[in-house]
């Protein structure tokens, strides 16, 4: 009978201490936004998804911004009060690992690793055997090389300033990436030096330090190089904010989704989309939007923690933030829906009309120039332009309640708390601070006055 394979606990360090000078900001480099998060924040929930007995995060003096911003997180918090390096970095968090556990490295200016990627390397890893992850480079300027023997089988990992002409040719680069079983990477750790040309203490060269003694390091390949791409400066950042979109673009379209110009998309959060889906240009995504089967975005929208029903259609311009869509409305174009709004089946929401708060029912409709705030609409419920729900004295908010089979001129103002009972009509250019009866047509309007004699006022000649 074959051996299992006993599985070892997993203790996970990222490091987050860089400065980060060449961003020029005043903002800690793992702070900086990426697809609308932390960089850090991309970290952490990969690391959280490896399922960790433990997570550490190293952090710089002065850093502590970089602390309050995860402040609702589990996290273990290990100052490096002066920065000497990658090695001396890991080594202030190993004193809490206990020696049973695994140890991956993973770097908070890192954020595209995949966690399948990260589950193969954790897999090779044992108590006799490193795991390191490196990457084929088209351009290897700046990375670590990594070293290998004849038999290629690697020997170490040389820093790009402490590299050979010959080593300088390699085009395997060192993501820093690395498992390690914790007794034998404290020990190694404890053995770093600082004689290279950045006078640090690198943690790269445990890897010669394995293979001194007797312990097999394998080192596997990224996938693609941006998957294990950090960030430096404001270029770098776009040009990750590009792989990020890309790849997010690619699953969408292989799910059904038609994109018009898969550049022009943008997705900051977590996106789920039924069949024959599309989306045109510049559309943003944020928080959680769930599509339903033939939804279509128009060009130039954003939309933020929304559902959208099948067969509904968002025209151009159109901000959807906090709202529940049912199936076949339209939306737009330039409408606006705050957050609270929900729309029933075949609802309508025309241009230059915001919705807050508010509920719309079957079938109706609000078509033009229309500010609906803390509303309960029916069903069949027809607004005409221009129709305002005073809502709001200064201090209280009040809900205006309008019943099925309504309809509400044009230029009406709805002042609440008010109830429009069911098949009412509400004449155009009226103000209604009273409950109006259900099936009968109420006016409030002042009568007609014309001003005999009156005079425009004139400019003065000069």
């Amino acid at each position: 009978m074959a051996k299992t394979r006993k599985t070892r606990l997993l203790s996970i360090v990222i490091l987050a201490a860089g400065q980060g000078k060449r961003m020029a900001s005043s903002l800690p480099k793992v702070l900086q936004p990426l697809a609308g998060k932390p960089l850090l924040q991309h970290v952490l929930e990969t690391a959280r998804s490896l399922d960790p007995v433990a997570l550490y995060v190293v952090y710089g003096h002065g850093g502590e911004s970089v602390r309050a911003a995860f402040a609702d997180q589990r996290v273990e918090w290990i100052l490096q009060a002066e920065q000497k390096g990658t090695g001396h970095a890991v080594q202030q968090a190993m004193p809490t690992i206990p020696e049973d556990h695994q140890v991956l490295v993973l770097y908070g200016d890192v954020p595209l690793l995949r966690a399948e990627t990260l589950r193969g390397l954790i897999a090779l890893a044992s108590e006799k055997q490193l795991a390191l992850l490196t990457v084929k480079l088209a351009d290897p300027a700046g990375y670590g090389r990594v070293v290998r023997d004849r038999r290629g089988q690697v020997k170490a990992i040389v820093e790009h300033k402490d590299a050979t002409r010959a080593q300088l040719a390699l085009n395997e680069g060192n993501t820093g990436v690395l498992v390690a079983p914790a007794a034998r990477l404290r020990g190694w750790l404890s053995r770093l030096k600082t004689n290279n040309a950045q006078g640090e203490f690198y943690l790269t060269d445990v890897i010669a330090m394995a293979v001194k003694d007797r312990v097999a390091v394998v080192a596997i390949p990224a996938d693609t190089e941006s998957e294990v791409l950090g960030v430096n400066d404001r270029l770098q950042l776009s040009q990750l904010e590009a792989a990020l979109r890309h790849a997010r673009a690619t699953e969408l379209m292989r799910t059904g989704v038609t994109l018009a110009d898969p550049a022009r998309f943008d997705q900051r959060g977590e996106l789920v989309a039924g069949r024959d889906v599309f989306i045109d240009v510049n559309v943003v995504f944020e928080g959680r939007v769930q599509l339903g089967d033939r939804v279509r975005i128009g060009p130039h929208c954003v939309l933020r923690d929304v559902s959208i029903g099948a067969g509904t259609e968002v025209k151009a311009n159109s901000m959807l933030d906090g709202a529940e869509v049912g199936p076949d409305c339209a939306i737009g174009p330039f409408a606006r829906l705050r957050p609270g709004t929900k729309l029933a089946a075949g609802a309508h929401v025309g241009n230059f009309v915001e919705v807050k708060n508010s509920s719309l029912g079957s079938g109706s409709k609000a078509n033009h120039l229309t500010y609906l705030g803390d509303a309960t609409v029916g069903a069949n419920v027809n607004v005409g332009a221009g129709t305002i729900t005073c809502n709001y004295d200064g201090v209280n908010k009040s809900r205006t309640v309008i019943e099925d089979g309504v309809f509400i001129g044009s230029g009406s103002m709805l002042v609440a708390p008010v109830t429009i009972a069911a098949d009412a009509t509400i004449g155009a250019g009226s103000t209604i601070t009273d409950d109006a009866p259900a099936g009968k047509l109420t006016l409030a309007r002042s009568r007609q006055v014309t001003i005999e004699g009156w005079k425009r006022p004139a400019r003065k000649p000069r």
